[in-house]
């Protein structure tokens, strides 16, 4: 007699690990196609999880939800100026929208979602800067939590429950993960798009059985969400879509009934929501790869040599992990060389980008920790228990203090502006004198008042000499401010710097009669000469 799951109804099925919902693929599937089954080599290794996956998913949420909490400092500007700043704009009528919201180089679908969680906190009146700066971050960690269950999903079809757990755990220690996953960053937003896809991807090992309709195109509308989220996304379904068109039996009926469809969807989507918030008719997905890969504008914010990923990138956003995903690259290559090709393809096609960033890559990081799950699994338990115990050590120190200690002088000083404007309501204004984008802005203040920051957008008209306003600022300080701030222009009521701006201008601070009213510890490591390791806030006398 067949055995039942009692949640689903569904028939289940045997094997080494255990019972498994009929209609999910077994890891013995496809044998034909070259990819070797994986076998659970002892029982403690069997049993580490033996929950159900509702049961995992709430353990999952309750760690990323802490993680979220956890995260106290800031990583790159985008995470506020890409997704909250522009969704307290949407919301609320007011906030600063960059040079790329005016060129039409960015998508509103996904600052829509914080847009709805601002809304609903609008309506209830809970809108205090409080509950605008924590909730968005829990609400990404929860999304975090989705990304780890499906990467638990996905492994375990591939290569069984064993190997999974491993790689499970290998992803929730990975102090990257921790850093970034909660962070309100369209690449985290992207990882957890793209893990959830992968799982309901047809793999080669599927090949024997049928693939129903609604996996594909479930499969199919996550990965073009996330190339709508950002559309360097395509770097890696581009590969895999082929693949499966390729494979496909039906090639003409696949093309024309699931990638069509979906397609043409998803671009009618994001073709509606930017129509109604950008004003007009705008293709941002041709637009933002236009400026970052045809033109290669974004090395305009920096330029990296073609081996950076390899010899930086990645070997960083890895850390000690990156010795299990080596070794056990091998037994990938074996058992799943796609997976294998997926990241080594990537990382690839993003080196030939001048403009390189750890946050980029980060796709690929739930991948490469199946491969360190799979070489944890071959181990026998002492070297396993060692293993992990050294991934612990290693990692969750630099989870900490990466998300709690460096660089958070520039959003613990937003916290104090905002109290300041609870006092002096609109007669405040504040001049930051600081790289630009370095602060959280409206997001974090929820008060309209002024605030002026030094920009920094490139010349899209590529003429020669040409500097942007902090580059000009930061050649004389105290003549830009001589320049900008005469005697018949208002001086604002604060000014906000790193400490090591002021030799530079301290002669204004004097002649203008500010003095120091606040500082707030940001890094040990400033990562540039421009950073510092304190923020220093200034307060005109009468406004202290």
């Amino acid at each position: 007699m067949s055995q039942y799951n009692l949640r689903s109804r569904r028939p289940l099925k045997a094997e080494p690990g255990g019972l498994t919902p009929a209609g999910e693929v077994e890891p013995s599937v496809g044998r034909g196609a070259g990819i070797e089954p994986s076998v659970e080599t002892t029982s403690s290794s069997s049993t580490l999880l033996s929950v159900g996956d509702g049961q995992l998913f709430l353990m999952l949420l309750t760690v990323r939800l802490l993680n979220a909490a956890v995260v106290q400092t800031a990583h790159v500007p985008d995470e506020y100026w890409q997704s909250l700043e522009v969704a307290h704009n949407m919301v609320f009528g007011y906030g600063y929208l960059t040079w790329e919201w005016q060129a039409g180089l960015r998508g509103f679908t996904y600052p829509l979602v914080f847009a709805a969680l601002y809304k609903i906190l609008a309506v209830f009146r809970l809108d205090s800067v409080t509950l605008l700066v924590l909730l968005p971050r829990l609400l990404q960690g929860l999304f975090t939590a989705l990304c780890d269950l499906q990467l638990y999903k996905v492994t375990r079809k591939l290569h069984g429950k064993g190997v999974a757990q491993w790689t499970l755990l290998c992803q929730l220690l990975s102090w990257f993960m921790f850093y970034c996953g909660p962070r309100t960053l369209t690449n985290s937003m992207e990882t957890v798009l793209t893990t959830a896809a992968l799982y309901y991807y047809p793999w080669p090992q599927e090949a024997s059985t049928r693939v129903s309709s609604k996996q594909l195109v479930t499969y199919l509308s996550l990965a073009a969400l996330s190339c709508l989220v950002r559309p360097t996304a395509a770097i890696m379904w581009i590969p895999l879509c082929i693949l499966h068109l390729v494979t496909s039996r039906s090639k003409l009926h696949t093309f024309a009934l699931h990638f069509i469809p979906v397609g043409l969807g998803a671009l009618a989507w994001s073709a509606v929501v930017d129509r109604i918030f950008h004003g007009k008719w705008v293709l941002v997905q041709y637009n933002f790869l236009e400026f970052n890969v045809l033109s290669n504008l974004g090395s305009f914010y920096g330029s990296h040599p073609w081996h950076w990923y390899l010899t930086q990138g990645f070997p960083v956003t890895m850390a000690t992990q990156l010795l299990p995903f080596v070794f056990g690259a091998v037994k990938l290559w074996r058992k799943q060389k796609l997976v294998l090709f997926v990241i080594l393809w990537t990382v690839m096609v993003y080196s030939f980008l001048g403009h390189k960033e750890f946050r980029f890559i980060m796709p690929v990081v739930p991948l490469a920790m199946i491969s360190c799950g799979l070489w944890l699994h071959w181990l026998s338990p002492w070297l396993r228990f060692t293993t992990m115990a050294f991934l612990l050590v290693t990692n969750l120190p630099l989870a900490l203090y990466t998300s709690l200690v460096h660089q958070r002088g520039t959003v613990d000083v937003m916290s104090y502006l905002s109290q300041e404007a609870d006092r002096h309501g609109r007669d405040m204004s504040v001049l930051f004198l600081m790289p630009c984008h370095s602060t959280p802005f409206y997001s974090h203040v929820h008060h309209n008042i002024s605030m002026r920051f030094l920009e920094c957008p490139p010349d899209l008209e590529r003429r020669p000499g040409y500097m942007d306003e902090a580059d000009i600022f930061y050649q004389n300080p105290s003549e830009w401010l001589k320049n900008n701030y005469g005697p018949d222009v208002p001086l604002p009521t604060h000014l906000v710097m790193f400490n090591t701006l002021h030799l530079d201008v301290e002669d204004f601070i004097a002649e203008k009669q500010f003095s120091k009213c606040a500082e707030y510890f940001h890094t040990h490591i400033p990562l540039e000469s421009r950073l510092g390791n304190y923020v220093e806030v200034y307060c005109q006398q009468e406004a202290t």
